[in-house]
């Protein structure tokens, strides 16, 4: 925990309509009001919001995650963005706990749009000083924004988790060569070995693996899928016979971002082997879609610590998610 105070009459905290108890967590980590925000819309079906507090002068965080309805929460996000800035807030500062844009990230087909790109000059138009949000799905995406912007690690929560489960005989799998340095990181906190799986993704919702690039699995019992976003769970179901077919017996699938479209979770939860699902709140997951195997983890204090550290002009280099020493 980063130690220091937060001054509450300086400060003003907000929650869209796309993750509120996240929201009122970080803020009772900070022990700062979470403030009301009126949402509604008018008969044209237009957006209307009005912040429920005085703002002027004062530092404002906006907690909104680009979860489904993703387009109506990002218009959520801009306009209270633009409320705060015209009301005379002295920052702005966008707190996306999952920035779902972020796979867009490349022109990989004729006449598509860099969305990611799109969205970051958006953000930045509508009034924005300073976006917090947590493992983008590419590191380039980081490059997309012009104002700062610190893209935080999931770690220091999956670290305790782990640390009390039986990982002897184990190895840490990434799905893909594009995660593997971000697998990489999470098996030196465990002190486990690191592969990753050839994939090619072939639409949004197939892919195929055609085998292990690196260390195979070979004499393992267990090993720990870890990606980075879970949505259709394609890459996890493929990585999945891949490594039953070497003959691990046991698996464990770790994400930052369990979206779980498209009956993902029943899909997974249904095959014997895996035995645990361990993801964060970042994307609030309803109550109809718990399962026993599935373990939610708050990432609460670590943007309490991080906009503790930003407030308090302290480094956050040990919550980065590229850093290598992050606690």
């Amino acid at each position: 925990m980063i130690s220091g105070v937060i001054d509450p009459n300086d400060v003003r905290f907000f929650s869209g309509s796309s993750h509120p108890q996240l929201a009122a967590n970080i803020a009772d980590y900070l022990n700062v009001s979470l403030e009301k925000t009126l949402i509604t819309r008018f008969s044209n079906d237009n957006l209307y919001i009005q912040l429920g507090a005085s703002v002027r002068s004062r530092k404002v965080f906006l907690v909104q995650s680009l979860s489904q309805p993703v387009n109506d929460h990002l218009m959520e996000l801009l306009i209270m963005i633009d409320i705060a800035r015209s009301a005379g807030a002295a920052e702005v500062h966008a707190i996306i706990p999952y920035f779902s844009f972020s796979r867009s990230d490349k022109k990989d087909a004729p006449r598509i749009s860099i969305t990611a790109r799109l969205i970051a000059d958006l953000i930045q138009t509508a009034g924005a000083t300073h976006i917090m949000t947590m493992v983008l799905h590419s590191p380039q995406v980081h490059g997309f924004f012009n104002i700062p912007t610190d893209p935080l690690t999931s770690r220091p929560v999956f670290r305790p988790f782990f640390q009390q489960r039986n990982l002897s005989n184990a190895i840490v799998v990434a799905p893909d060569m594009g995660h593997a340095k971000s697998a990489s990181r999470f098996a030196k906190d465990l002190c486990l070995p690191v592969t990753a799986g050839n994939k090619e993704r072939l639409s949004d919702t197939e892919v195929t693996i055609d085998g292990i690039v690196g260390q195979q699995v070979h004499g393992y019992q267990r090993a720990v899928i870890y990606d980075d976003e879970i949505a259709t769970g394609g890459s996890v179901l493929e990585m999945t016979r891949i490594l039953l077919e070497q003959g691990i017996e046991e698996i464990i699938v770790t994400c930052t971002h369990g979206v779980f479209a498209r009956n993902a979770l029943e899909r997974l939860t249904a095959i014997p082997q895996i035995t645990a699902i361990v993801t964060t709140d970042t994307v609030p997951i309803p109550p109809e879609k718990k399962h026993p195997k599935l373990h939610v983890l708050s990432v609460a204090s670590i943007f309490g610590d991080a906009i503790r550290c930003n407030y308090l002009r302290q480094s956050i280099g040990d919550l980065f998610v590229y850093g290598e020493g992050s606690t």
